[in-house]
């Protein structure tokens, strides 16, 4: 039986990428639900498997279709875009920046043109993009951009329990502007739509209350009685699957048991904690919404430790399971 065709990117040269990239491939727990093609270049994949200690051989191809898909071999598509006389690890570049993007770009036109089934990235560097003269603050905006997606919606799954995001890097007070009915109606419509495109057809999604207690009826904060709780009453009258508002101390705990399919957190931080707490190397972004599906680390370049072997390779090994998982039931 095929294995679903992952397409990983290598992610910024002078970060751990590489290095977790390379980890992975060597992981029976990888290899077992996936073959995977990576987008990157040679000489740093090369430099990763030695530092890390990989039994690994490249093997360079074109296109994912001249792959050999055994464990052992690391298929790599070989953007040479990195010169090692002046690379340095741990350091913001502007030519490792521009890599970093084009290897993202390559596997978006990998996906879009169907030859993988997924995509899952490793960590890129905001700094490093702008040095490298890329105008994307981050890789949300990279794949909206290339595969014509206005407002891509970001999930987070950490052991089963899914996250939306109503509203994200924006400051509290910002968030609190943005907390409208209308807007909520409109995630609930589209985050149920991402989870049919994902096969999650059955199950209610859960509205975190934003106030203590959900505002108790307006005793600590209005947002509840005037728009939370009128956008949930609409919801259901046409026909959605929802409850709520639901206090964000005990909302999480009962979707990670199993009780919702998802929750839609109210801003960043409130779901980012539920999460990460869970588990925080299991954290993984999934980017919902677009014509092609995503899946990505949770966690940054690490410059701090890049070239030294150190770096767990544990979230990206569940990034790419996680789009393995989706990949047969994921529909355009």
């Amino acid at each position: 039986m095929s294995k679903p065709l992952i397409a990983v990117t290598m992610g910024d040269p002078a970060g751990v990428g590489p290095e977790i990239v390379a980890k992975s491939l060597a992981s029976e727990a990888v290899t077992e639900v996936a073959d995977c093609v990576i987008v990157g270049d040679k000489k740093c994949m090369e430099n990763a498997i030695r530092i890390v200690g990989a039994d690994l051989e490249i093997r360079v191809i074109q296109k994912p279709s001249e792959g050999q898909y055994e464990k052992g071999i690391m298929n790599l598509i070989d953007l040479d875009n990195v010169n090692m006389d002046v690379f340095e690890f741990g350091k913001v570049s502007g030519m490792c920046g521009k890599a970093a993007y084009d290897y993202i770009a390559k596997s978006i036109e990998l996906a879009n043109a169907g030859e993988v089934d997924a995509v899952s990235t490793t960590p890129i560097n905001k700094e490093a993009l702008k040095a490298g003269d890329i105008h994307f603050i981050g890789h949300t905006e990279i794949f909206g951009a290339l595969t014509g997606t206005e407002d891509p919606l970001t999930m987070f799954e950490t052991n089963g329990m899914r996250v939306f995001f109503l509203t994200r890097h924006v400051s509290l007070r910002q968030m609190l502007d943005m907390i409208k009915k209308d807007r909520i109606v409109d995630y609930v419509v589209r985050c149920t739509e991402a989870l049919k495109r994902l096969g999650v057809k059955e199950g209610t999604m859960a509205i975190a209350g934003l106030n203590p207690h959900s505002g108790e009826h307006g005793l600590f904060g209005w947002e509840e009685v005037e728009e939370i709780i009128p956008a949930i009453e609409e919801l259901k009258k046409m026909g959605y699957d929802v409850a709520g508002p639901i206090g964000a101390d005990s909302v999480f705990h009962q979707a990670a048991i199993g009780k919702y399919n998802s929750v839609l957190s109210l801003y960043h931080d409130q779901g980012h904690i539920a999460t990460k707490t869970l588990d925080f190397e299991k954290t993984i972004a999934i980017t919902n919404g677009m014509p092609i599906l995503r899946t990505s680390v949770d966690h940054g370049t690490a410059f701090d430790i890049a070239g030294t072997g150190k770096v767990s390779a544990v979230s990206m090994i569940e990034a790419i399971r996680l789009a393995a998982k989706y990949a047969p039931h994921f529909t355009k």
